[in-house]
């Protein structure tokens, strides 16, 4: 019987990465961080000077760029664009707020659509991301969705910031983070929001290990 996928979406701060990161660690299966995907794009479109209202521009961008994952020598996945490794560009603020306003064009989101499935297609997979239950995997056995109170995922994002030498006031990820799940819950196109059969994990209160443990124990529960 062929593995299953799990999908596990949420906004930004929810813990997403890490809880994604140790639940594939410990099932065994593959990780996959989509939101590199759009992270990826934005960091590219930045680089040329391409905003999110230049479609023509992020046309002509995706028309000519490639973006795989592959795995150093510790295991991790790094993403390449064009064979460059870009995975250490991808934290940063500035990166994210671009990311989550060309993730709301359609044609983002249909550039990355058959790359996504395509790397689901053996199953035995973590999905992190945003509409993974809802759009790119509506099929998948599991189903998460990861979600904080706001002023918790600002203190986790900041924390991340200033650890990777990122020097920005907590009340500016405060307010990036409130605007972004504004964006990102009533764009037009894939809007955030638990599938309808979604398990909904709240981690103000958690710890990493508790949401994991609470991940596995459906996984086990019901495919084994």
């Amino acid at each position: 019987m062929k593995k299953p996928l799990v999908t596990i979406d949420g906004p930004a701060g929810a813990g997403k990465t890490t809880v994604s990161r140790e639940a594939a660690r410990r099932l065994g299966y593959s990780y996959v961080d989509t939101g590199a995907l759009y992270r990826g794009l934005a960091f590219v479109a930045a680089g040329k000077g391409v905003g999110p209202d230049d479609q023509k521009g992020l046309a002509r961008i995706m028309a000519n760029l490639t973006l795989k994952f592959e795995k150093d020598k510790k295991g991790d996945s790094r993403l390449l664009a064009n064979s460059r490794d870009i995975t250490d560009h991808l934290r940063g603020n500035e990166v994210s707020m671009l990311a989550s306003a060309v993730s709301a064009l359609p044609a983002v989101r249909q550039w990355l659509l058959d790359l996504q499935r395509n790397l689901g297609r053996d199953g035995a997979a973590v999905f992190e991301g945003r509409d993974m239950g809802t759009v790119v995997f509506p099929q998948a056995r599991f189903k998460f969705f990861l979600t904080a109170d706001p002023a918790v995922r600002a203190k986790r994002r900041h924390a991340e910031l200033v650890a990777a030498g990122r020097e920005i006031a907590y009340e500016k990820v405060l307010a990036d983070i409130i605007t972004r799940d504004t964006n990102d819950s009533t764009r037009a196109v894939a809007p955030l929001k638990p599938a309808p059969d979604a398990v909904i994990l709240d981690s103000t209160k958690k710890t990493v290990d508790e949401v994991v443990e609470s991940i596995l124990a459906l996984v086990h529960e019901i495919h084994e």
